[in-house]
């Protein structure tokens, strides 16, 4: 039969309120330990639960029974009474029951005995069932319940609901199996409002085992995707640097599209202080504002006589009154162009440092601020371009130096690329920047503007076993110079060239001579890249590979310019390795264009497993030959002369498919020194355990070890630790130890850790305690963030992942913000 019986728009959002402050970002094997048992198992007789809230709102019902009784009625005004296996079923629900009665034309029902439910989000039993579908008004007692869009069961005494309004009496949730109850949300009432989106809890009691270890006689809670205002949930910690650390985040919902967190924070040994943190969002502009503010830092009073013998720069030292601000954001003016800003101010250098609790909060040595405006965009007629004009400006965050060492800042920079293909065989590009650098200590470093133009052709050859690309730049690059760093450029190139001593003054008429307001320079660039594919089917211990071998040959030729009357504004030679084989330029930034007439040799071989492409052995061979000397430098290189680099080598290879060694090593023959030795491992123990193990020597500059390790006792422990150490400083940088344990549904922490706290070589020590209830939320500090950022592979997806560098090069092409349409 389908008759037009509307099956009632069941009120288990209730039930589902009690997860909706869970987390929905789970790590790898997150209920890994969970048996494979349900509070409500499934109903036979059901359908699968497929389609969606807005399928079944166009469909029929279907009613099947063993027995009908009393039906009468019109198609769309049934009454009567189904018994024995009752089913109704309208897209992805099912109702069944022993008994039905209904009534379509007053809309009452009434299911009882063995009552089912089920949709694509949850299973529910109760006994009884009844409702008024006019009134929409329902009751079902003693339910129980079982999430299956994501892990939770719990019950309920009665559950009831008028309209928007329903109530849970006697309710409780966990996301634990019921055999293995480890801790259970109860609460004696729960009062929902759907239309405002809204729950109310009252005497409300979180257990751990039997054990009640938080009661709260009412709260209030979001029970769908809206947002309200309220508490959340509150960090606390204690330290020797701040004492007793109290932070109490109060919600405030202003709007649909904008928000404000309050972060009102105590901390018994600096004082009170008022953080915030205002989001907004519009169909085209997005962004996030964060204050801080801390008035009459005890730290600062505290430590103002030792920080006199360390902080020799007065205005570095720390201020009583302390204070942060930074906002992220962006605006998409159309589908080609989008404005960014990303801004940060700090009212002393040493406040980074202060409020961070690792390394990485003092390794930076500016903070780096910049609007600007950007787009790309492409077809086939135009090719691809990519342009932006923002400014940017840098702020000191290393308190030991002076701002005279910070970068210049681009105010405003400009820049702009665009390449295009002609036919098969041309490729014509070019590479474009203006950009005007100016110092916060304009005194001692005054600046300039420049504009680099480099456009170039290409022909792309390419089979599938060979490629020859080889193609012409030309390098222009010129200046508009303040007059005190012309005169200093002067200064410098005549003392230079005729050999005046430093303690006598340059005459005027000889500076007249050597100053150049605009100086420029113009520089071909030429180069051809080719390499061959070999490859042949191996056979290495009774496996199937596929063997590459990849000789590779660069060769690169620029005639010298005079380069001395440039200045140097964002310009520094690059660290060598195995890309600057194959680079134009050996400098970053546009100051520099080197001269070459240079020959990279190269050669990479690759063993791939053919049954699942597993790459057994990676190896990598390249040397560059000087055939003359390359002339161009800056203050404190030494020249290159002809002969040959260092030998670069990079290899990995899989021991096995758990174990893993990898290394790097470059040799000077010609100094006959090492310049370059690293080593990594990394064997995964079991489905969860990882041993990694690093090892850097640069010279005399570095020289670092770093162990970590997570090895699991048992499925249910784990022991994990850190030590990283600085043989060059004969420091220890970061020593972490700690213990894990893991069931189903709670996981719980004790990290132990001894990190650098200053740039003065401080240690601090700290021991942190979490424990999180899963699907609920977490006690302590978010010691497993900490874990993952210290263990490479502490989350197995993360085994391949790199850090991005912090270090940034001008003449690096700028991108867009993922997303941007085109």
């Amino acid at each position: 039969m389908r008759p037009a019986l509307r099956l009632l728009p069941l009120p288990f959002c209730i039930a589902l309120s009690l997860t909706a402050q869970a987390d929905d970002v789970l790590r790898p094997n997150y209920w890994a330990l969970c048996p494979i048992e349900d509070a409500v198992p499934a109903f036979a007789d059901a359908q699968a639960p497929v389609g969606s809230v807005e399928d079944r709102e166009r469909q029929p019902t279907n009613i099947d029974g063993n027995q009908f009784e009393g039906l009468s009625g019109v198609d769309s005004d049934f009454t009567g009474n189904v018994s024995g296996d009752v089913t109704l079923r309208r897209g992805d629900q099912f109702l069944g029951t022993d008994d039905l009665q209904f009534s379509q034309e007053d809309g009452t029902f009434v299911a009882n005995g063995n009552v089912r439910y089920q949709d694509s989000g949850m299973r529910v039993i109760a006994d009884r069932l009844e409702g008024d579908s006019i009134a929409e008004a329902y009751r079902m007692d003693n339910v129980r319940y079982q999430l299956t869009a994501r892990r939770g069961n719990g019950g309920a005494e009665e559950i009831r609901m008028t309209g928007a309004q329903g109530a849970l009496i006697g309710s409780t949730y966990s996301t634990c199996p019921p055999s293995d109850r480890w801790w259970e949300l109860r609460a004696n009432r729960i009062d929902v409002d759907t239309e405002m989106g809204m729950g109310t809890a009252r005497s409300a009691t979180l257990r751990v085992g039997k054990v009640p270890v938080l009661y709260v006689p009412w709260f209030r809670f979001p029970v769908d995707e809206r947002r309200i205002s309220g508490l959340l949930y509150p960090r606390i910690s204690q330290s020797g640097r701040n004492g007793f650390d109290y932070t109490q985040p109060i919600y405030l919902n202003l709007a649909p599209n904008y928000d404000l967190t309050l972060e009102p924070r105590f901390m018994s040994r600096r004082g009170v202080q008022l953080g915030s943190e205002f989001r907004f969002m519009t169909g085209s502009t997005r962004g996030e504002f964060d204050a801080a503010f801390l008035p009459s830092d005890k730290l600062a009073s505290r430590e103002r006589e030792l920080e006199a013998e360390q902080v020799p720069i007065v205005e570095n030292r720390r201020k009583d009154d302390r204070a942060f601000l930074s906002f992220n954001g962006s605006a998409d003016l159309n589908r080609r162009w989008q404005g960014r800003a990303s801004l940060t101010w700090m009212s002393d250098p040493r406040y980074l440092e202060d409020s961070s609790n690792n390394i990485d909060g003092i390794s930076a040595v500016s903070a780096l601020s910049q609007v600007g405006v950007f787009g790309q965009g492409t077809s086939g007629d135009l090719g691809f371009w990519n342009a932006g004009v923002l400014g940017d400006y840098q702020l000191l965050t290393d308190y030991t130096l002076p701002e005279a060492v910070l970068p210049y800042n681009r105010l405003p920079h400009a820049f702009f690329s665009w390449q295009r293909p002609y036919g098969r065989w041309i490729n014509a590009g070019i590479d474009s920047t203006a950009t005007r650098f100016a110092h916060v200590d304009d005194v001692a470093r005054p600046g300039g503007t420049r504009v680099d133009l480099k456009p170039y052709v290409s022909l792309p050859l390419e089979g599938p076993s060979w490629f020859i690309r080889p193609t012409v730049a030309w390098r222009h690059t010129s200046y508009a110079l303040d007059r005190v760093l012309a005169d200093r450029i002067a200064d410098q190139r005549a003392r230079a060239e005729l050999g005046i001593p430093g303690n006598q003054p340059v005459p005027a008429e000889t500076l007249a001579l050597y100053r150049d307001s605009g100086p420029s320079r113009s520089q071909p660039i030429t180069s051809i890249d080719a390499g061959l594919f070999f490859d042949r089917n191996s056979r290495f211990r009774g496996e199937d590979y596929l063997h590459t071998l990849e000789p590779r040959v660069y060769y690169l030729h620029s005639p010298y310019r005079e380069q001395s009357a440039l200045p140097l504004f964002d310009t520094s030679p690059l660290t060598f390795g195995w890309g600057q084989l194959f680079r134009d330029n050996r400098y970053s930034g546009a100051d520099r264009q080197a001269d070459a007439n240079q020959i990279t040799l190269a050669m990479s071989t690759r063993l791939i497993r053919e049954s699942d492409g597993m790459e057994k052995l990676s190896a990598s061979l390249g040397q560059i030959v000087y055939l003359d000397d390359s002339r161009v430098t800056v203050p404190g290189e030494a020249q290159v002369e002809q002969g040959r680099s260092a030998w670069v080598a990079d290899s990995t290879y899989a021991i096995n498919d758990r174990w893993t060694v990898s290394a790097g090593y470059q040799w000077d023959p010609k100094f006959r020194r090492e310049d370059l030795m690293s080593l990594r491992t990394r064997y995964l123990i079991g489905d969860e355990g990882i041993v990694n193990f690093a090892y850097r020597r640069r010279g005399d500059l570095i020289e670092q070890a770093d162990f970590s390790f997570l090895y699991p006792i048992s499925p249910a422990w784990s022991v994990i630790g850190r030590y990283y150490y600085s043989f060059t400083e004969n420091r220890l940088l970061e020593a972490i130890a700690g213990v894990q344990w893991d069931s189903c549904c709670l996981a719980a922490r004790v990290v132990g850790r001894r990190y650098l706290r200053n740039r003065q070589g401080e240690l601090n020590n700290a021991i942190m305690f979490e424990l999180e209830l899963k699907g609920l939320g977490s006690a302590g500090p978010n010691t497993e963030d900490r874990l993952r950022r210290a263990i490479l592979g502490y989350y197995r997806d993360d085994l391949y992942l790199v850090p991005p560098s912090e270090l940034r090069n001008s003449d690096d092409v700028e991108t867009l913000t993922p997303g941007l349409s085109q």
